[in-house]
């Protein structure tokens, strides 16, 4: 395998499926199910997921409701999106802890970087709730700040598009693909991958980020086993 230990960004609206809001209990066991091809070959996997299919705090604010309880809406939409994502990876046989930014003792554990680095030393796979537990940070901000804490070998941004492209794909049929950048080009080509924060976070800390399709199976398998899947964003 390439990578040891590895963090996977999910988005909250990737769990709506085909739905139009919610959670998509298939499109979450066939997650879980991909998950575990790499647990199995001993893969160290801990989890961020957004909150976009249940309550978007940008969008709240947007509606005139104040920002900062509207972000923390959208931590407690991160924490029910971590508890069915659990329920689908222990149904897979797959040992999750959930823990959170915000403390949720009767339903999660606080974050503990420790505690987290050496539940993933056993096996288990780790998601990260409640993003950094504190307003105007996204999840991706909280999906760098993880990685670099348990010292995760790559961000991998699974998204429904197959990669980094010089335009939307699904609005541009003539966007180009690329299959490498640098975080500099990326920068200067004003290329959306992840929020700035976020981005010049990993940059700074020279922490790799692979985006691809996660709703084409097996793709996280080969993309954890070195496949040129998606697009790497190097430094």
């Amino acid at each position: 395998m390439k990578f040891k230990r590895i963090l996977l960004k999910l988005s909250g609206e990737a769990l709506m499926g085909e739905r139009q809001y919610g959670i998509d209990p298939e499109r979450l066991a066939e997650y879980a199910r991909d998950i575990k091809t790499i647990t199995d070959s001993g893969v160290e996997v801990a989890i961020v997921i957004g909150g976009g299919n249940i309550f978007r705090g940008v969008s709240g604010a947007s509606n005139g409701m104040d920002r900062v309880q509207g972000d923390h809406m959208g931590m407690l939409a991160t924490v029910i999106n971590g508890l069915a994502l659990q329920s689908a990876l222990e149904d897979a046989g797959i040992p999750t802890r959930l823990q959170t930014a915000i403390k949720i003792n009767e339903v999660a554990e606080p974050f503990i970087r420790r505690k987290a680095m050496r539940h993933l030393e056993k096996g288990r796979v780790v998601i990260f709730g409640g993003g950094t537990g504190n307003p105007y940070f996204t999840t991706d901000s909280a999906a760098v700040l993880r990685a670099i804490e348990i010292e995760a070998d790559v961000i991998l941004k699974g998204t429904r598009v197959d990669g980094i492209y010089t335009a939307d794909p699904e609005k541009d049929s003539s966007a180009v693909k690329f299959d490498n950048i640098s975080f500099d080009d990326v920068l200067k080509k004003g290329l959306k991958v992840m929020d700035t924060t976020a981005f010049t976070l990993s940059q700074e800390n020279e922490l790799p980020i692979v985006v691809f399709d996660m709703n084409t199976k097996g793709n996280l398998l080969k993309v954890v086993s070195g496949e040129n899947i998606g697009t790497q964003v190097n430094v």
